[in-house]
């Protein structure tokens, strides 16, 4: 989706709000009660067409999401007439009794968590799982979400396209596991909703449509789960790490748009508000007695967020956290973040020795690989190597503002 222009119609907009906001909802509603992804998703893409004619002539409802999904439920009905099947009908006709307002109660509070579970089959591929959760529920594109997972995008659009086919070729329903199967599906859900939250982050301007609210709606929906699931350690290890990081949104950006990195922002930006809930969740999933990745990197944001209170980082218990998370789960991002804090911590010899290990191709095109190979340099007093560290930085971003930053760094 493109961004709308100052000329476009209030018809144009109101679809693309919809679709902002609402599409992964919309899908789920349709697909959950149907058990079939494609034909909803179809059906949905029809209720926007229709939308696109029709309200440029009639004036945009009074509830559009509403319209939207009357629309795709006609859509589904007639698409169901056509097969003649009546077994496969009578999901799309049920769905003429239901209106958006009074939606039949479920278990999940937010529609797009069910759907999300429901993406979790056991006979699709694992690696596939939370990938199609951020394409069908949150709308991502494939090449969005393949630099989210660092992986080359055309690879992943077949391995969802194969995925989808399979669904398609045999019968896999979108069925929503009951309560005793949830604990083992939760960590592909989390991992989605973590990987949504960085494909926001990743956009601090909210220029991108594609993006807008994103780290909002992470948030919302870790929180939402959290509280669905309260015996779950990581789902609070989840809402607390989102938590601690989106409390320092306000103060990632200068009042040009310029960016700030963390060491340099002002606290007083910093939300409380989200401090304390993240510390509520923490000490929640603590409280439960099983430690998982995701409550490690919470207490990492967690101290850093100290500096509030102390006015100083305490890189040493920030580098023993990243070395258990690395223990626990380890990954490119998260090696390149402890040898960072470890070079804080203690020097640019034992941060070079954790980076040695790392596979050289998956690091040459991680644009933090080489910023932290630059500080390493920066810290040896080899100047013309942070340089050319920065160079490859700068070759791997696409932000204005944090080229301008890399660029001051290299002066």
């Amino acid at each position: 989706m493109t961004r709308l222009s100052d000329e476009s119609s209030p018809a144009d907009r109101a679809v693309v709000d919809v679709v902002r906001t609402s599409y992964g909802r919309l899908v789920a509603l349709l697909a959950v009660r149907t058990g079939d992804l494609a034909t909803a998703e179809d059906a949905l893409a029809d209720a926007l067409v229709a939308a696109l004619r029709v309200w440029p002539e009639r004036g945009v409802p009074n509830s559009p999401e509403a319209w939207m999904l009357t629309a795709a439920r006609r859509s589904l009905i007639g698409t169901h007439r056509r097969r003649e099947t009546a077994d496969r009908a009578a999901p799309a006709l049920a769905l003429l009794h239901d209106e958006l307002a009074t939606a039949p109660t479920s278990a999940f509070p937010d529609r797009r968590l069910e759907l999300m579970f429901a993406c979790t089959n056991p006979a699709l591929a694992p690696t596939v799982r939370a990938p199609l959760m951020l394409q069908v529920v949150l709308g991502l594109d494939a090449a969005r979400i393949a630099e989210v997972f660092l992986v080359k995008p055309a690879t992943l659009g077949q391995q969802l396209s194969r995925a989808k086919q399979r669904i398609a070729a045999a019968g896999i329903p979108y069925r929503v596991p009951g309560p005793a199967e949830l604990p083992d599906r939760l960590g592909f859900v989390l991992d989605a909703i973590y990987a949504a939250y960085g494909a926001g982050w990743d956009d601090p301007t909210g220029l991108d449509p594609k993006r807008v609210g994103l780290t909002d709606e992470a948030v919302h929906l870790a929180t939402t789960l959290a509280e669905l699931l309260p015996e779950q350690a990581e789902a609070h290890g989840l809402a607390a790490l989102v938590l601690h990081s989106a409390a320092r949104s306000d103060a990632r950006r200068g009042a040009e748009g310029e960016f700030v990195p963390l060491d340099e922002q002002d606290v007083s930006q910093w939300s409380r508000e989200r401090i304390e809930r993240a510390e509520g969740h923490l000490a929640r999933a603590l409280a439960l007695g099983v430690v998982g990745p995701y409550q490690l990197q919470a207490a990492i944001q967690s101290v850093h967020n100290r500096r509030a209170l102390t006015g100083a980082t305490d890189w040493v218990a920030i580098s023993a956290l990243h070395d258990g998370a690395h223990r626990l789960a380890p990954s490119i991002g998260g090696s390149v973040a402890r040898a960072a804090a470890h070079l804080h911590a203690f020097g640019p010899d034992a941060a070079d020795a954790l980076l040695t290990d790392l596979d050289a191709e998956a690091a040459a095109g991680y644009q933090p690989y080489w910023v932290t190979r630059s500080e390493i340099a920066r810290a040896r007093g080899d100047t013309p190597g942070a340089a050319a560290s920065l160079d490859r930085a700068i070759a791997l971003t696409d932000d204005p503002h944090t080229i301008d930053w890399l660029r001051r760094r290299s002066e």
